[in-house]
């Protein structure tokens, strides 16, 4: 048996050009609503990551014909032959990730039930699924625990509900607005979320014929309808992934161009790089970012829900704090074991003290609990080459960009959880200039 080990020899600036495509936290989802239209959808500037084969997959096992052009960046999907799919199927194939739950409302209108297995993806937190099988019981679904998942039905029909989150979770909104659009009556959601990726959601089943207001912050109204049309749409970049290279630029004392990148869905990434002492500009046909010489400036900074800092920029940007003169505190309000990955970059040399108490202003679900949420750094570190296993998708590649910055050898093992956001990493890096090396080893 052999391990995937990728070794990185640090002390490089990243220099040069990178292209960003879709977002992972759109594109999937987009996906899943192919199942609720009439007719081929096509999906464009879908980038090539694992969490988009493992959709197509779960797509073709319950009979939708899904096509895809690498080359172009584009899927289309004929839902006209869905049918249902064995639970052994859907377990072997759906493996860690968490989409199949936002399978349940659309296969529920399209054939009548659904089957989710017990459910993987990254280890950052609780991430429970509670929200969701309560949304769908809202909406008269019978929820039932199977042996290796849990089984969904509609045998009355599904019909629109009242439903207040008590946190405006990304996921529970996907799983309203996917199962409401079809949904007897109307849908009235209170203190949704309303990210970016939430926002062009709803464009996307706009475009299928749903009627989906915005009234009030956090309230949506979704008017349920009796059948969706197919889309084409074109899928809003990747913020998550720009801003991760945008850390690496100035983490690493480099100067990127990361094509695709959108100003508007980076406001409050951009505020806290130029801060930090990072610099941009941006530029039609995307932003480059930069390290403009001198010292970086110590942060306090909180994650928030959008429009707040988002947590999955966090963990990127540690990496540049480590490199800023003085102490940063970080407070993370989102996911409550976050931090996990900066043992790995104390054992590069950044002094980072974790803490229970809330270092920070905002209101924070996990206060007075045992969850090490607020980290102090201090700076500026010279980090040293290590050995580390990849722990999740934002963590790993915080830790890639950790050794580029380091003196000396890195060996990552794990690296293909980064495949599941990021679109051809090791090219990217490699085109950047950085010396790394894929390698496989006998264990």
């Amino acid at each position: 048996m052999t391990t995937k080990v990728l070794s990185i020899n640090g002390g490089r600036p990243l220099n040069g050009e990178v292209t960003v495509r879709g977002a992972k936290n759109l594109v999937p989802k987009a996906m899943v609503a192919s199942l609720l239209g009439s007719g081929k959808s096509i999906l464009r500037n879908v980038p090539q990551i694992k969490d988009v084969d493992v959709v197509a997959g779960l797509l073709r096992l319950h009979g939708v014909t899904v096509d895809v052009d690498h080359a172009k960046g584009e899927i289309v999907m004929d839902p006209s032959g869905a049918k249902t799919a064995s639970s052994a199927e859907i377990d072997a194939y759906a493996g860690d990730s968490r989409i199949p739950i936002l399978f349940c409302g659309p296969l529920m209108h399209t054939i009548g039930e659904a089957f989710i297995p017990d459910l993987g993806g990254c280890r950052i937190g609780d991430r429970p699924i509670d929200y969701h099988l309560q949304v769908l019981r809202e909406f008269g679904a019978i929820v039932d625990k199977a042996p290796n998942g849990i089984t969904i039905s509609a045998r009355n029909g599904l019909y629109g509900a009242k439903v207040e989150l008590p946190y405006p979770s990304v996921g529970a909104t996907e799983q309203v607005l996917l199962t409401a659009v079809r949904a007897k009556g109307i849908t009235e959601l209170k203190n949704a979320a309303v990210e970016p990726e939430i926002q062009d959601l709803i464009s996307v089943l706009q475009k299928m014929g749903a009627i989906i207001d915005l009234r009030g912050e956090r309230t949506l109204v979704i008017e349920g309808v009796e059948s969706l049309r197919a889309y084409d749409h074109t899928a809003l970049p990747d913020r998550n992934e720009g801003a991760s290279w945008a850390s690496a630029a100035l983490a690493t004392g480099g100067d990127i161009l990361v094509k695709g990148a959108a100003q508007k869905d980076l406001s409050a990434f951009l505020n806290c790089y130029r801060r930090l002492g990072g610099e941009f500009e941006v530029q039609n046909e995307g932003i480059r970012f930069f390290h403009p010489g001198g010292e970086l400036n110590p942060l306090v900074l909180e994650t928030d829900v959008h429009p707040g800092f988002m947590t999955d920029w966090q963990q990127p940007l540690v990496v540049a704090l480590t490199q800023a003169t003085g102490v940063s505190i970080v407070h993370e309000t989102v996911y409550e074991n976050r931090f996990g990955f900066t043992d790995a970059l104390k054992r590069m040399g950044a002094t980072i003290q974790l803490h229970r108490q809330c270092l920070g202003s905002l209101p924070c679900r996990f206060g007075n609990r045992d969850f090490l949420h607020s980290a102090v750094i201090t700076g500026k570190s010279q980090l040293k080459g290590a050995d580390f296993v990849i722990p999740d998708l934002r963590g790993g590649f915080s830790h890639v960009i950790a050794a580029l910055a380091a003196d000396g050898v890195s060996n990552a093992t794990g690296i293909d959880l980064i495949n599941r956001g990021y679109e051809h990493f090791i090219d990217k890096l490699l085109a950047l200039g950085a010396d790394v090396e894929l390698k496989e080893q006998n264990n």
